[in-house]
């Protein structure tokens, strides 16, 4: 079938000025275009926003249905699914799972079977689709072999996805040391394993010049080491998920389940140190943390319970709340959703630029709704913001010019 030019009109690019955007072939041929295609398909945008489509980087399943009520036109998938993704015919597979109307980009596992020991086939998944390297749901301990991983990893042009906390001090423990900690009688660990293992993962990143990205940031003190470590140069990123901004370990309080997230929510403090690092840039990413539990898995006392939160259909909406609050501007928010993702991905997406995929959403950011785990679009609906009233939605959804939703 053959693809229409697409001409948005009326909309408020990423926010800000009314203008038009033309598609051609799948891609962004102009802004304010002065000439139009005569079979363009015309889109009235009303007013709405026009942003680029969300590249949400670190998911644990491919959730199509979420990812499209949430804006999301392209997820870097997390090589911990049913099977590890160490594999080149793996990584293949996973890499056609969404097309056309969802770009799956994997996660090269940066270890055989993730086990933190020998070193995968990692060039031999990049040439099957993967996009960067992870250590999965847990860092790898033997500083010799993360030493290795980023220098091979470099080598390919790719970026290592790493977890941070150090498994010494966070053995056992499902929440952060603390006064709710210590009332619910839960096994904690100090919020200081998080900086631990930053330490210790940006001096292999100045021994090497190896780039590295820390998929979850969440304490002022790791937030602190990376700050510094920009400061000096390094080519060091990280990014956060809406849970660690909007809620502290207080939601935990009644041993709710769907807020047993890994890492476990901080402090209050720590809370409002990761909202100053998104708005004085500290932080790259946000994404959704997308990782969807049964009730076979949060139906259970809370120590039991697996960590874990469906996080691709509130992503937009917590996003918008940052630009209500006055911590981030429209642009700066599609950085930390779109453009930074993509560039490290190395795609040619997100951000409203001549050349660049039309991967395109429109948002009525005014949209009052309530987040209600029972009517969620993903195939489990364990989010922490449960009955939370937000603000804001995707109203279409474009795959490359071609309208998905």
């Amino acid at each position: 079938m053959e693809l229409k030019p697409l001409l948005v009109e009326n909309a408020r690019l990423l926010g800000g000025d009314t203008g038009r955007l033309l598609a051609v072939d799948g891609r962004i041929a102009a802004r304010d275009p002065a000439d139009v295609p005569a079979d363009a398909e015309r889109v009235d945008a009303k007013g709405q926003w026009l942003a680029p489509g969300i590249v949400d980087l670190g998911v644990f399943a491919t959730d199509k249905p979420a990812f499209h009520f949430g804006g999301i036109t392209r997820a870097a998938l997390m090589p911990d699914g049913g099977h590890p993704l160490d594999h080149p015919g793996m990584v293949e597979r996973a890499a056609k799972g969404g097309k056309p109307d969802l770009w799956v980009h994997p996660l090269a596992a940066a270890t055989k079977g993730l086990a933190g020991k020998e070193l995968a086939e990692i060039g031999l998944m990049k040439a099957s689709g993967a996009r960067a390297v992870a250590t999965g749901r847990a860092r790898i301990a033997d500083a010799g072999v993360m030493r290795r991983v980023l220098v091979y990893a470099a080598s390919l042009g790719l970026t290592v996805i790493a977890h941070a906390e150090d498994e010494g001090l966070t053995a056992g423990a499902v929440a952060t040391d603390g006064e709710m900690a210590t009332r619910l009688g839960l096994a904690s660990a100090p919020a200081i394993a998080e900086a631990m293992a930053v330490a210790r993962d940006l001096m292999l990143v100045r021994e090497t010049g190896a780039p590295l990205h820390f998929r979850q940031i969440t304490t002022a003190a790791a937030l602190d080491l990376i700050r510094e470590a920009k400061a000096k140069g390094l080519p060091v990123t990280c990014g956060i998920t809406p849970a660690h901004l909007f809620l502290s370990d207080t939601a935990i309080g009644d041993f709710r389940t769907f807020a047993r997230l890994s890492p476990p929510l901080r402090s209050e403090e720590d809370r409002h140190a990761c909202l100053a690092a998104i708005a004085d840039g500290t932080i790259d990413v946000l994404a959704s943390g997308h990782d969807p539990r049964g009730p076979e898995d949060k139906r259970l006392p809370f120590a039991e319970a697996l960590p874990g939160m469906a996080g691709a259909e509130t992503l937009l909406a917590m996003g918008l709340q940052l630009v209500r609050d006055g911590h981030v501007t429209p642009a700066r928010l599609f950085d930390l959703l779109a453009a930074n993702p993509a560039k490290l991905l190395g795609l040619d997406a997100g951000t409203l630029a001549e050349g660049m995929d039309a991967d395109l959403i429109l948002i009525d950011e005014g949209t009052p709704w309530q987040v209600d785990a029972k009517k969620m679009a993903a195939w489990a609906g364990n989010t922490p913001f449960d009955g939370m009233p937000v603000q804001g939605r995707a109203t279409a959804v474009w795959k490359g010019g071609q309208r998905i939703r």
